[in-house]
């Protein structure tokens, strides 16, 4: 899908694996692990607008991290195995990964482990896709 296009295609096997299914994907194998350009990250599925490079940071961790999320993007949610908390898009409830706090990686001290292919980047200057709504 090109930058910029509408979200609402057809997952592939694999998106929809991580996004509707909960998946997780291979840790250092997402194509934003090591990835720094300006721009805003935006949710494959609907895109909706998730997180914005600034707040991107190398946690080392083999998954995109951020500090912080766009307002109102990301739901949390407590994962099922009962300890972790899973992070979710706020508008249609695709699965973005897991959220962590007191870990000291930053001054803002949380990291939004995200899994690269439950976005889509949309460089700085780009316009961002329409946002596709769900009724959740």
């Amino acid at each position: 899908m090109a930058e910029g296009a509408a979200a609402a295609e057809k997952l592939t096997p694999a998106e929809e694996a991580v996004i509707a299914n909960k998946g997780t994907e291979r840790p250092f194998s997402g194509e934003y692990d090591n990835f720094f350009k300006e721009g805003t990250y935006v949710c494959r599925r609907c895109g909706a607008p998730l997180y914005r490079s600034q707040d991107k940071f190398d946690a080392h961790c083999g998954w995109p991290a951020f500090d912080d999320e766009v307002k109102g993007a990301v739901k949390r949610l407590r994962d099922e195995d009962g300890f972790r908390t899973e992070i979710e898009c706020a508008n249609c409830g695709a699965h973005l990964g897991h959220v962590f706090v007191g870990e000291g990686f930053t001054k803002k001290d949380t990291r939004h482990c995200v899994n690269s292919i439950s976005m889509k980047f949309i460089s700085k200057g780009k316009q961002l896709p329409e946002v596709v709504r769900y009724d959740r």
